[in-house]
Order: C-alpha cells, then structure tokens, then sequence
C-alpha cells in the first residue's frame, strides 16, 4: 500500500459532520467501497480511492484522517452488506438459533467471491501487519457478533448469548477459510456446529 499519503497533513481541513459534509463523506465512501469490493484491497492508497471517487486525494484528507482510516471505514461498508446479506437470508428461516445459523451461513456460502476475498484480505493484513491494522481484525468481531448475539434466544442471559455468539463467529471463520481448500471439509463442520448449537438451545 501507498504510505506517501497515510496521514493528512497539516493544514487540511476536516469535515466536521456537518449534515452536506455528512453525505458527501458517505457519497465518497460509496464509491471507493465499490471500487474497492470489485479490485480489492492491493495497492490500495488515497490516489486510488481518488481516482475511483472522481476527486483528489486532498479532498479525501478533508473527509477522512488518512489511508488506514478510509480503509478501516471501507472494509466496515463491506462487513456490513455482509450482515445485511446474512439478516435477509435469516429472515426467511424458523426461530430456532440452529436453523438461523444455518441461514447466516448458507448466505456467507453463496456471496460473491470478491466480497468474500477482500475481506480475507482485511483479516490477513490484520495478521500481517497487527500495528498498523490490529483494528481491521478488531472491527470484524464488532460488527458481526452483536448479529449472532440477537440470533440467540431472548430468555438468555446476555453472558450466555455472547459465549454461544463468540463460539459460532469463531467456527464460521474457520469455515470460511475451508471453503477456499475443501467445500466437503467445510460442510462437514458446519453440520457439527449445527448439532452444537441445538443442544445448547436444547441445554437449561
């Protein structure tokens, strides 16, 4: 990645929330999200995400903070078309936590392949690079368990839904990544963890 222009520099001004300043920042974001979802994250640097956007890099360092915040904010626009993907598939299931893990990943299975690539790409980078982008990994479990945690059952206690939540997120990373080797392997698990979790709902 580009590191020329990481950081904006003194003298750029920042849009402070302003509600046009608001919506022109998610307009930018909108279209770098898309360049970044169809080309991925190599070689990612603000004068690319320019270029995509149809403006300069200076007028991004007036947006965001710099390269690794753009990144950060595209890479959680991404996670969450993922989460509303998995929430319209889930929608259509039964209300047991078993059959809406099924849905989730049924619908993390089938999605398109470059989403699903660009955000290993996050997560190795997160691994590669942990100073710089310990917060790519972070935000992943951020955004997604809260979802796994309102799939539990109300009548939980809040500590019983995020171990179960933490528990399935783990085993559906795992998955993820075997799809990429051995669909069958990934299958397989997926049936075991399905098992799991209805003995747990099935569990006082």
């Amino acid at each position: 990645m580009d590191n020329a222009t990481d950081s904006g520099g003194a003298g750029y001004r920042r849009s402070a929330g302003s509600p046009r300043g608001e919506a022109r920042r998610r307009e930018l974001l909108a279209k770098i999200t898309d360049d970044v979802a169809e080309n991925g994250l190599v070689d990612f640097s603000l004068r690319r995400a320019a270029r995509a956007a149809g403006t300069t890099h200076k007028v991004l360092l007036y947006h965001f903070e710099g390269t690794e915040d753009l990144l950060r904010q595209v890479v959680a626009a991404l996670r969450e078309r993922r989460v509303g993907n998995a929430l319209a598939a889930v929608a259509g299931s039964s209300s047991t936590l078993a059959d809406r893990v099924r849905a989730a990943w049924e619908s993390l299975r089938d999605e398109e392949t470059q989403l699903r690539r660009v955000l290993d790409q996050a997560m190795g980078l997160a691994m590669y690079d942990p100073g710089r982008y310990a917060a790519l990994g972070r935000g992943a479990s951020q955004q997604y368990l809260p979802t796994l945690v309102r799939f539990c059952p109300a009548d939980w206690p809040e500590r019983r839904k995020l171990e179960v939540a933490s528990m399935i997120l783990a085993a559906l990373r795992g998955f993820l990544v075997s799809l990429l080797i051995d669909d069958d392997f990934a299958t397989a698990g997926v049936e075991a963890l399905l098992r799991a979790v209805e003995r747990e709902e099935a569990a006082p």
